[in-house]
């Protein structure tokens, strides 16, 4: 008999880089004043290939957004830069996990004194009351800050109750 919570999945938005979209508009403009200048050079015109090219790059990681997705006793993370690109970037098996409670919560202050933890940001980077993220230490090495849902959290908690926290 298969549960209903087998498999989640939850997006979240990043907030977009006030710097990566100045960067983006800047290169725009510079692209288009090389390019108007390129009629009287050939070098503004190379010039103005570069500035586009950076400002296509620019474009494509100022939107990024992340997809969790819980799916027999293994978490993944995606990245998804503008809607188009995806990338697997991070696989997490529960069996792993040390704890996952709200970022808050007093039951991970044994693990905020240990500096030895690699932090690992999969959240949407605007801070909000109450606060929406969740922290999972995992395997001694990674701490891993995300926004998943309540049913993704109630999925997690079905195989490892012990080490999943709702305050």
């Amino acid at each position: 008999m298969m549960n209903d919570n087998s498999y989640v999945e939850v997006m979240v938005a990043r907030k977009a880089s006030p710097l990566m979209k100045f960067l983006k508009y800047l290169l725009i403009l510079l692209a288009v004043f090389s390019f108007l200048l390129g009629a009287s050079s050939i070098a503004f015109f190379i010039i103005g290939i570069g500035f586009s090219v950076g400002a296509w790059f620019a474009h494509r990681y100022a939107s990024i957004e992340y997809e969790y997705q819980y799916c027999e006793k293994e978490i993944t993370v995606d990245k998804i830069l503008n809607k188009s690109a995806r990338k697997r970037v991070a696989t997490f098996e529960t069996d792993k996990m040390e704890a996952l409670a709200p970022s808050k919560s007093y039951h991970l202050d044994d693990y905020r004194s240990n500096n030895n933890y690699r932090t690992l940001d999969f959240s949407s980077g605007i801070e909000q009351q109450p606060d929406p993220t969740y922290t999972m230490y995992y395997d001694g090495r990674e701490k891993v800050v995300f926004e998943p849902n309540q049913q993704f959290i109630d999925a997690v908690k079905n195989v490892a109750p012990r080490k999943v926290f709702n305050d």
